[in-house]
């Protein structure tokens, strides 16, 4: 059975009804080079012509700004169909992106005890 709360698409015994690759209508290449920590934001346009479910709840998701890996976990949906269905959004205007910016290197020492202080406070 389908939890209450994830529609049709889920199903207990047999996982996602609906295949990440009818998602993106068999399409594993964005049309833009998105990083998972690439931002997306609505722009409050409408998107022209037919959007899938996924693509409505995607843009659902960019009232505020996001990251793509943020959007994929919320979806349930694999990184790559996550790109594609927001390269769509954003080839018709309904979303704009800002590339991360990788002033800062990930593997900076000071970042990364930055980062575990800020875990640490979580917990």
């Amino acid at each position: 059975m389908a939890a209450p709360h994830d529609g049709p698409w889920l199903d207990d015994a047999a996982g996602r009804l609906v295949r990440p690759y009818t998602v993106s209508n068999g399409r594993t290449r964005p049309t833009t080079q998105l990083d998972l920590l690439s931002q997306v934001m609505a722009t409050g346009s409408t998107p022209l012509g037919y959007l899938g479910p996924e693509h409505s709840a995607a843009l659902g998701l960019c009232g505020a700004p996001a990251s793509v890996a943020e959007i994929a976990a919320q979806l349930k949906l694999p990184a790559v169909v996550t790109k594609v269905i927001l390269c769509d959004l954003l080839d018709s205007g309904a979303l704009t992106m800002k590339a991360p910016d990788f002033y800062h290197n990930p593997t900076d020492r000071s970042l990364l005890e930055a980062v575990l202080d800020g875990l640490r406070r979580q917990l």
